[in-house]
């Protein structure tokens, strides 16, 4: 009689199970979506100017196009409205970002939720990234997909009116150009909202992750504070005519139009808007403060 072995079968034995690994962009993918969720009106408020913008031109411009005998005209009224609703939703784009990022940081060391993001595995460049994220990429692309909905209804709308004034549907298309204002629309967003706004919504940022009440305040002080001191001190106005370069954009790349010409009919000019010096001292600038943000963020604690 053989003996027995006192090895176990190999489907006994205990066998390795290699870690799990976690994708790099998933505590990233997670803190974004977290925004999403606490932050309702970076997504709300587009919406809620989208349905103004559209209620507007329902009442007042179709009634001003019905009113017009002249057909030239009715035509003009009924163009004019596309471009207003890229401009309004444009600025919302900005004042939502900027409040958002005044809220970011701060919001978490006031309801004292800091404590708990601390305590998870997650390092303070992917929370700053997370906040910097919304600001940068999601804001533009939703106000892209809200503001293309928007004007499809309104083209639409706009066609029945144009179909019943017995004048050319494919000509009104055509002078509307959905395709066209879509493009310069991001252009916009991704040259003016996020490359030359950077320093501004960075700046926003390191504000938020550093005062302790009256985060506006503290915000809108400091700018105030050197142009005042700067007048006063050397009677001069330099300080301030960089502020209003920034947020108004350098005089050779004008923004919202290109003459005469309305915006969506201007030309792109990435060649000029890159080679312009106030891009890349604004794109350092933003590096520092979001730098600072993160280094900030390691020995704030909460309110």
């Amino acid at each position: 009689m053989s003996s027995q072995s006192n090895t176990l079968p190999a489907s006994f034995e205990p066998q390795e199970v290699p870690p799990a690994v976690m994708a790099n962009t998933r505590p990233l993918y997670w803190c974004v979506r977290r925004e999403l969720w606490e932050n309702r009106a970076i997504y709300v408020a587009p919406l809620v100017v989208a349905a103004v913008a559209l209620l507007g031109f329902l009442i007042a411009t179709l009634g001003r196009a019905l009113s017009t005998p002249d057909l030239a005209k009715r035509l003009t009224v009924l163009e004019e409205p596309f471009t207003f609703a890229m401009g309004v939703l444009m600025a919302t784009t900005f004042v939502v970002g900027i409040f958002y990022c005044l809220d970011a940081l701060y919001s978490e060391r006031r309801d004292r939720s800091i404590l708990f993001w601390k305590s998870l595995p997650i390092s303070d460049l992917t929370i700053v990234s997370s906040k910097a994220i919304i600001p940068f990429v999601v804001l533009p692309v939703l106000t892209i997909i809200v503001t293309l909905a928007l004007q499809w209804v309104m083209l639409l709308v706009a066609s029945l009116v144009v179909a019943g004034s017995g004048l050319s549907v494919s000509a009104f298309w055509a002078n509307v150009s959905i395709p066209r204002m879509t493009l310069m629309l991001a252009y916009h967003l991704f040259t003016a909202h996020v490359l030359w706004y950077a320093p501004i919504y960075t700046y926003m940022l390191l504000i938020s992750g550093w005062v302790r009440r009256a985060a506006f305040l503290w915000a809108a002080l400091p700018p105030v504070a050197i142009g005042v001191i700067e007048k006063v001190a050397f009677n001069t106005r330099h300080f301030s005519v960089w502020m209003l370069y920034r947020f108004a954009g350098p005089q050779n790349f004008d923004f919202p139009r290109a003459g005469n010409m309305p915006m969506h009919m201007a030309p792109l000019d990435l060649a000029g808007f890159f080679s312009t010096p106030g891009l890349w001292t604004g794109l350092v600038l933003a590096a520092i403060f979001f730098v600072a943000t993160v280094r900030l963020r390691r020995v704030r604690g909460p309110l």
